[in-house]
């Protein structure tokens, strides 16, 4: 299975892995999964670290521990952005919602805890 991380369940596994739910680990670790993390993700932790100042993940750190434990990175690219504007308006947060595109445009699994994203797609993995 391909499956695309919500940025949290990224922040968690490589800095507070004990966050992680059973399920969560179970799919992180199976060797049969192809784990993808977003550049969106990355532009997410970029932005909140220089607005909060209790949210101290460094995205550079975090994009190289990812490529280093064998995580795909993937682009932002216009499909992308363009299947924004086909989603419901039912999650406002911007970078939930193109990373529910992007998941729904490369036929990834999105594994996430938000059960509102989970409304969205059959892509959505709610753990």
């Amino acid at each position: 299975m391909r499956v695309l991380c919500d940025t949290h369940v990224l922040l968690w596994a490589a800095y507070r892995p004990e966050m992680l739910s059973t399920a969560e680990r179970s799919i992180l670790t199976d060797a049969a999964n192809l784990l993808v993390f977003s550049v969106a993700s990355l532009w997410e932790v970029a932005i909140k670290g220089r607005l909060r100042s209790d949210f101290d993940f460094d995205a550079s750190e975090l994009r190289a521990g990812l490529l280093a434990n064998g995580y795909e990175e993937l682009p932002i690219i216009a499909a992308h952005v363009l299947a924004v504007a086909g989603l419901p308006a039912i999650h406002r947060d911007p970078f939930d919602r193109l990373l529910v595109a992007q998941a729904i445009a490369e036929d990834l699994a999105f594994l996430t805890r938000d059960a509102v994203l989970a409304r969205y797609s059959a892509v959505v993995r709610l753990v």
